[in-house]
């Protein structure tokens, strides 16, 4: 069978949250088999316990934020797309996330460092099939129209692959590439993907701010783009890297499912909260997805049987 992964030993990850600005310390633990991903608070007088899933979404502004399903205004932890990008890069089903403060580390900005403690921990297989949503229909939400229309589809495919396309008007962006596509059944996940850092611009640093959000970012955790060129002095990781960092967030948004997708993702402009109504829809609708096992690692579509192969 194809079986589900956790890690073979715990790690740990010190940095502070883009947003909140604090502090905080991350420890990686080994999951059983069908824990899924479980975020647990441990900074609070009673730990709280958060499990991902599309429904313990709870804020999608600037980045994806999970709460208790039965106390939704209660703890949260925020975002958590990175590390749930590197999770569906290696294939990860089951892992406790111990975390300090309420946002995870932004570290250099990308996934790449989440990869490589989580290998470093090391990947075991589990005693239990590995379970897959298989997209079975289109499924499409868009919002806006014209100028503003942004929109984000799934579809059926025999494998897992992602495409976006941007559209910023700036100068500094629009010099680079505009879509990606990235087929997942290439394992070039660390190589193509994880790399890409998140950006933003010095103009919304203010209006930020002000709302209590980009207290940790700065060049070593952020692309910062002004109103015409890139301001890092190491310029770009990869000529596209601002979509390829869409999809990065993509494939986190898509893993809150809480199993690995066989599907094709599109997008127009799309976010985390177009993803997470992306995803709540296909959950909703009991004819538009099977779970589906798989007896013989050939039987899997290319590249969802696999490990990942290490740094």
């Amino acid at each position: 069978m194809v079986p589900q992964r956790t890690l073979k030993s715990l790690t740990r990850a010190v940095g502070v949250g883009v947003h909140s600005g604090q502090k905080v310390e991350l420890t990686l633990r080994p999951a059983p088999p069908d824990t899924g991903i479980v975020f647990r608070r441990t900074d609070l007088a009673v730990p709280v316990d958060i499990p991902v899933s599309p429904e313990s979404v709870t804020d999608t502004r600037m980045a994806t934020t999970i709460s208790r399903l039965d106390d939704p205004a209660g703890p949260k932890v925020q975002t958590i797309e990175h590390l749930l990008s590197a999770c569906a890069g290696l294939g990860l089903d089951n892992l406790y996330v111990d975390i300090t403060a309420e946002e995870v580390p932004i570290l250099d900005g990308s996934a790449a460092s989440f990869v490589f403690l989580l290998q470093s921990a090391g990947i075991e297989l589990q005693p239990a099939p590995k379970r897959f949503i298989r997209v079975k229909k289109a499924v499409e939400v868009r919002e806006g129209e014209g100028p503003t229309l942004k929109w984000a589809r799934l579809e059926p495919y025999d494998g897992y692959k992602l495409a976006f396309e941007i559209e910023f008007n700036h100068p500094a962006l629009d010099a680079t590439g505009q879509r990606e596509e990235f087929d997942f059944g290439t394992g070039r996940y660390k190589r193509d993907i994880a790399r890409a850092r998140t950006f933003g611009f010095t103009r919304d640093v203010e209006m930020m701010r002000a709302r209590g959000l980009g207290l940790g970012g700065s060049m070593d955790n952020v692309i910062v783009i002004d109103e015409y060129r890139v301001l890092n002095a190491d310029g770009l990781r990869y000529d596209d890297e601002f979509v390829k960092h869409k999809i990065l967030d993509a494939m986190g948004d898509m893993h809150v499912a809480g199993k690995p997708l066989i599907g094709a993702y599109t997008a127009f402009k799309g976010g985390h909260a177009l993803n997470n109504r992306l995803l709540r829809q296909l959950l909703a609708d009991a004819t538009a997805y099977e779970i589906v096992t798989f007896e013989r690692p050939a039987d899997a579509p290319r590249g969802l049987a696999e490990l990942a192969p290490a740094w």
